[in-house]
């Protein structure tokens, strides 16, 4: 081997490297560790002890100390499933923000638009995109993206901006350009916020073009506070307020006009005695208030009184609202009131008359106008902080710049002399609704108080000083995981890569000897520069990626067991130990094989990493690093310690007394079997698709369409089909609960309000599911069912949410990356021999091994003892199939252009059966070692791979058969009489 020296000099500094990165993932995890024990279990000191030491020296190498903050940016970071914390997606609401650019446009075209552009989005379409098509399809080129009364507003107009003249098309680059202004601010508003939270390494980022913000916060565990932190978009208001004796006389209207439209089912309930029962009841006619005909006065369940109109109970809110927008209950407002805007108030607490604590939302009538705007914005705002007001409450004090603090004086001034009440507005939520009894404020400082604690007025004063998100941000998908469940995915991982290993190694050295352990050597380095590169690069270390460590091990050893298997062929014909060698390693011994095989690998992995997500991208990521770095270890350094065997006159066989013989002389009918074969298969295709369309289906999991999964561990054994029952009973609509791992555990899938969006939705989500299993805890209140935190046993261990509109766009890139990855292989292996039919044994073979695994899956999910979903694993799984099957194929692919480009005698079926029997050792070997470490992957890996695990198990048995009984026979069929012809004449005069 020539520059042998080079490439000691670059292995060596390159595992110098690789240990000096991964120094500082030992020194970071022994700093976590100190601060874990510190705190005993609590994060928030954990989180200030680690905040503390930022600037401390906690490394010192001699020729440079580094603090703890250097130390933790330099370390392997973990994903959330295995260090736990909460990982989201938000989507940024174009529709928000084209309404904003258009300054609320109340053009029917355009409002048209928006409504098509939402109700008939399709996987991988932007929402812009899909609003521009609904527009020119609505328009038909009657109106312009420019009319005055659409883009070419006042606020748009001017340089860079949009004139009557620009068409559609110039309009809509300038619209897309403002429209990826906005998800900038958007994204820069959220990274505030979430500096401000208290996570060690949170990590936030853009997803393209898309309007997506993936947002991570490991260790993060109060699941409702993150939400509402992230998906408040701030928007601040001041309003001036009705008081109850303004409004009185339309609420009875109101009641008396629902009475003739409203069946009210409730027959006994009172209304309460207060302030707005007096205005609408006497004494003769209070009996009438108490009989339940009143559909708008019985659901008041407590005394308002000024601004508060009344109490109402959390689950007649929505009900009542409906009745106040309704138009024809509208138009019984007085004509200065006709803008007058409902809105409700922060959720309490208050007293039944049994004195036992009940929840209440206050309702506010705010003065509204034409436009709907109110008398002050929160954007003058340029300071917030948590503070207490004069009785000793949390509040949120906040500063205003010079403009808002005139406007403020105007505002409290007015409010003091028509002894009124300034409602101080938050998302559309009453906060608190004062009144101003010294007269107008100066100075632009104001105050936020209410029902509050201290960690509500620290998260508000939070999002104010951060600034307002221009448009609402939905939460598509999240994924909980609790730190108990992420150090079981540790130990698992920890496991199986042991095991793994060991295996590997063993199984090496049995069948190669000692040049196995030359392989093992290589494959320990293997690791070392693989972990190194993922440490230099900041690569985030997951489950699945450990998995793909763990097949890296496999795929290590590939490359050796070609080599070997090559120079035992070489060693057979006579040749010396350094002429096998050396012609092992050339172009037309092993390269060509390990090229192509390994390419192919590259390929699907390329393409799984592009049209993944998450910790998909993360599996796909670490095969690749692991592909690329066993090439070089197994070609390089393996030879590094053959050639100084040779040196040393050494006894290399690359075999041991055991396994010398085995698979030599092996004369098998490959393509004799063809017929036999084709037949099983196609009974096998038949079977698969028949249960695929019309028997079982497949178990689409909530990536593919949509839904809330949570994994729930009780107390006791629990039975799995009476949960579901009461939680469908709880929900009103079919919630799927499955064993999972344990019997005291439990997988449970709703798809309960999937298409809504918001934080209230998720919390009643959550509230439900407590609400049905709280009986089976004892003494476990709800924010240590729902929430995370160290040591947690039982509960929710994780919770994830995959939205209608994100779940299109996974299912769609799924699609497009199994197809995407058969094509692209199918050109490769065209270009690289030289015909089409290589080509189409190849694919003939993916083919059927794809739909065996989905026939597998369709047959056999409904029993298994573990879950058989399609999901983003399975896919990820799928086209791990496909690059392992093109591995085998490969192999023998090529071992057949050599014998058909060299002197072998015989017909061309002889030839190309004599290439699969000569090159069997290695197919065997190759297939053995991934069954070997996704066997302790399947038993060591933990529950929520086992799926993704069975599936390359199967795929992989599956694709050792269809390369040797599919691929090549298929190839044979398809070569022309005339090729074979030509073949066979031109190897019978060798």
């Amino acid at each position: 081997m020539q520059n042998k020296g080079l490439i000691k000099f670059f292995a060596i500094l390159f595992a110098l490297v690789s240990i000096y990165q991964l120094s500082f993932t030992f020194v970071s995890n022994k700093v976590a560790s100190d601060a874990k024990s510190f705190a005993g279990g609590n994060p928030e000191k954990e989180v200030k002890y680690l905040d503390s030491i930022g600037k401390e020296s906690v490394f010192n190498l001699g020729f440079s100390n580094f603090t703890y903050n250097e130390v933790k940016d330099k370390q392997i970071n973990k994903g959330l499933d295995l260090e736990g914390g909460i990982n989201v997606i938000l989507q940024i609401s174009v529709k928000d923000i084209l309404k904003g650019l258009s300054n609320n446009s109340k053009n029917p075209v355009f409002n048209k638009s928006l409504a098509d552009a939402t109700a008939n989005m399709e996987g991988n379409k932007t929402y812009i995109d899909k609003f521009f098509e609904a527009f020119e399809a609505n328009s038909k080129g009657s109106v312009k993206l420019a009319s005055p009364d659409i883009f070419a507003n006042r606020s748009l107009q001017g340089e860079g901006g949009i004139d009557f003249q620009m068409t559609d098309a110039q309009v809509q680059k300038v619209i897309k350009r403002k429209v990826n202004e906005s998800v900038e601010s958007a994204f820069g508003v959220l990274r505030k916020r979430i500096d401000k939270f208290g996570v060690t390494q949170p990590n936030i980022q853009k997803l393209g073009e898309s309007g997506r913000i993936l947002v991570e916060l490991p260790g993060a565990k109060d699941v409702d506070r993150i939400k509402n932190l992230l998906q408040s978009t701030a928007q601040l208001e001041f309003w001036e307020t009705y008081k109850i004796e303004e409004i009185g006389n339309f609420l009875m209207a109101a009641n008396e006009a629902l009475k003739k439209t409203e069946i009210n089912k409730v027959a006994t309930k009172t209304v309460a005695k207060d302030s707005l029962s007096a205005l609408l009841t006497d004494a003769k006619d209070s009996a009438t208030a108490k009989t339940g005909n009143n559909p708008l006065l019985d659901k008041i369940i407590a005394q308002g009184g000024g601004p508060v109109l009344g109490l109402f109970a959390p689950k007649d809110t929505a009900v009542v609202g409906g009745y106040l927008r309704r138009a024809d209950i509208r138009v019984l407002l007085a004509a200065d009131q006709r803008y007058a805007k409902f809105v409700w108030g922060k959720p309490t607490t208050i007293k039944d008359a049994k004195a036992k604590d009940i929840d209440a939302v206050e309702l506010y009538a705010l003065k509204g106008n034409r436009d709907n705007v109110a008398s002050m914005s929160g954007g003058v705002v340029t300071d917030a902080s948590d503070t207490f007001d004069q009785t000793g409450k949390p509040a949120v004090s906040m500063q205003m710049n010079g403009q808002g603090a005139k406007a403020w004086e105007e505002l409290t001034g007015r409010a003091y002399t028509q002894k009124s009440n300034i409602a101080i507005v938050l998302d559309n939520v009453v906060y608190s609704a004062p009144g101003v009894s010294s007269g107008p404020i100066s100075g632009g400082r104001s105050e936020i108080s209410g029902v509050f604690d201290v960690t509500e007025t620290k998260d508000l004063a939070n999002v104010l000083k951060a600034g307002k998100l221009p448009a609402s941000a939905d939460i598509i998908q999240s994924e909980v995981v609790g730190p108990s469940l992420g150090q079981a995915a540790i130990d698992a991982g920890t496991t199986s890569s042991i095991v793994g290993f060991l295996l590997v190694c063993i199984w090496m050295v049995f069948y190669y000897g000692k040049a196995g352990w030359y392989a093992n050597l290589a494959l320990l380095l293997n690791l070392l520069f693989l972990f190194g590169i993922m440490a230099s690069f900041g690569f985030v270390l997951t489950l699945p990626g450990i998995a793909g460590i763990v097949l890296t091990l496999g795929t290590a050893v590939d490359a050796n067991i070609i080599i070997y298997e090559r120079a035992k062929e070489e060693l057979r014909e006579g040749k010396t130990l350094a002429e096998a060698v050396e012609a092992s390693y050339g172009w037309h011994g092993a390269m060509r094989s390990i090229i192509d095989a390994n390419v192919t690998h590259i390929l699907t992995g390329a393409i799984l990493f592009i049209f993944g997500t998450g910790m998909i991208k993360g599996f796909a990521l670490t095969l690749l690093i692991g592909i690329i770095t066993s090439l070089f270890t197994s070609i390089f350094i393996a030879r590094i310690f053959i050639d100084k065997n040779i040196a040393k006159n050494g006894d290399l066989t690359f075999s041991t007394a055991i396994t010398k013989n085995w698979f030599t002389n092996f004369h098998f009918d490959f393509i004799g079997m063809k017929k036999v074969t084709y037949i099983f298969s196609s009974i096998v295709v038949i079977v698969s698709l028949t249960s695929i369309f019309f028997v079982n289906g497949l178990d689409q999991g909530v990536d593919f369409v949509g839904g809330r999964t949570f994994q729930v561990k009780f107390e006791k054994e629990v039975e799995a089909t009476k949960i579901s029952e009461e939680l469908s009973a709880e929900f009103g609509t079919t919630v799927e609960a499955k064993v999972f791992g344990d019997d005291n555990q439990l997988k449970i899938t709703t798809k309960y309000k999937i298409k809504e969006e918001g934080v209230d939705i998720d919390k009643e989500v959550n509230e439900k599911l407590y609400k049905a299993l709280g009986k089976y805890y004892t003494n476990t209140t709800y924010d240590q069912f729902i929430n995370s935190y160290d040591g947690k046993k039982i509960g929710v261990l994780q919770a994830s949410k995959v939205g209608a509109s994100i779940s299109e766009d996974i299912k769609t890139n799924s699609y497009w990356a199994v197809l995407g990855a058969m094509a692209v292989i199918f050109l490769y292996l065209m270009i690289s021999f030289r015909k089409w039919q290589y080509s189409l044994g190849a694919i003939a073979a993916v083919a059927h091994d794809v739909i065996f695994v989905l026939g597998i899956y369709s047959l056999c999910y409904k029993f298994m003892p573990f879950h058989m979903e399609m999901d983003q694993h399975f896919i990820a799984a799928i086209l791990t199939v496909i690059g392992y099957s093109m591995n085998d194929t490969v192999i023998v692919f090529d071992r057949i252009r050599e014998f058909i480009m060299g002197k072998r005698k015989g017909t061309f079926e002889e030839i190309v059966n004599a290439s699969i029997n000569t090159t069997l050792s290695r197919t065997l070997n190759t297939s053995l070692m991934m069954i070997i470490v996704l066997l302790t992957m399947f038993v060591f890996g933990g529950e929520s791979i086992r799926g993704f695990i069975f599936a390359m198990l199967v795929g992989i048995v599956v694709g050792t058969y269809s390369s040797l009984f599919i691929a090549t026979p298929v190839l044979v069929d398809s070569i022309s009489k005339a090729d074979k012809a030509l073949i066979e004449k031109k190897h019978q005069e060798a």
